[in-house]
């Protein structure tokens, strides 16, 4: 007749207590809580660079979603991404999104013939414009200002990084949202 003592039950329930407990962390700490799919934010691809409108409605990423490395815009409000025609351009790269106060512009890195250029979209007309045709040497890092007047940048053509602040002119039909109002030009 075998004798079981209280210590060595105790002893014996231990690993069995001890492995549960960090099965249902494991269990808990998953990716099933996330949702995924064609509409969702995320998605098991990389998604990198997020930038937000100045209103907070719209947000810009890099993703690599669908085999192909691309600038998504997507709704917050109506969670889903929304069709940007024409940004996206097969054997093209993009990177360094940056959005206007209601997402209308979007500024952006791009290569141009082999060089990188920052680039303009614009959701209303739905084309895209190379900003910086003419610089020599590297530029990164693009951002717009919230009205889309303005988009500043690094640029390395004197041989380190500089600042620089490119003006779209007073013609430009700005980013404002219903009911603001317009200041007068300086």
């Amino acid at each position: 007749m075998r004798k079981i003592t209280p210590s060595f039950w105790l002893q014996r329930q231990i690993p069995w207590g001890l492995s549960f407990t960090l099965a249902s962390l494991l269990v808990s700490c998953s990716y099933s809580d996330i949702p995924l799919g064609p509409t969702s934010l995320n998605s098991r691809y990389t998604e990198q660079q997020p930038a937000l409108s100045g209103n907070g409605r719209f947000l810009a990423l890099v993703s690599n979603r669908n085999g192909s490395h691309q600038l998504l815009v997507y709704d917050l409000d109506q969670q889903q991404f929304i069709q940007t025609p024409r940004l996206n351009q097969p054997e093209t790269i993009v990177e360094s999104p940056s959005l206007s106060y209601t997402g209308r512009y979007i500024a952006y890195m791009t290569s141009d013939q082999g060089r990188p250029v920052v680039a303009l979209y614009d959701r209303a007309t739905q084309q895209s414009q190379i900003l910086t045709p003419t610089y020599r040497g590297w530029i990164r890092n693009p951002s717009i200002s919230p009205n889309g007047r303005y988009v500043v940048f690094e640029s390395a053509s004197r041989g380190q990084w500089d600042i620089e602040v490119l003006d779209r002119g007073p013609d430009v039909e700005l980013d404002i949202d219903n009911g603001a109002s317009v200041g007068a030009p300086p």
